[in-house]
């Protein structure tokens, strides 16, 4: 078993702070005297590290979801707008369309200005 480094306790520490703080970084980051670089250096570098930081996001999202629906349970009528916009999209709960448009690109970087004249005109007449 490989010895832990100051790094290692550091991380995890910080990792516990960040579920006490529901994910605040700053506040983490002073409750451990860790540098909010520092943090960040190793949420770039390290996967395990990115990984726990992540699964606390997704734990502190579960939190703030559980609210809401607690909030829909209560009848406050806002929460529930809220919830069908975002989650009921696929349902027609939006209060405006969202269009792709996929266009194919062409390149006209080879054509004379008087060959592109001619093609506008010709797109025109069809």
């Amino acid at each position: 078993m490989a010895k832990k480094t100051k790094s290692d306790i550091h991380k995890k520490a910080m990792i516990e702070a960040l579920q006490k703080t529901l994910g605040i970084v700053s506040t983490a980051c002073k409750a451990v005297n860790v540098s909010r670089d520092t943090h960040y250096r190793w949420y770039r570098e390290d996967e395990e590290y990115k990984k726990s930081v992540n699964d606390v996001d997704n734990i502190v999202l579960d939190f703030a979801e559980s609210k809401l629906h607690k909030q829909i349970d209560d009848g406050n009528t806002t929460a529930t707008i809220f919830f069908l916009k975002t989650k009921g999209k696929g349902r027609g709960y939006v209060e405006k369309n969202e269009i792709e448009i996929i266009t194919d690109e062409i390149d006209l970087s080879g054509i004379s200005e008087e060959d592109l004249k001619k093609f506008i005109d010709n797109q025109g007449a069809e």
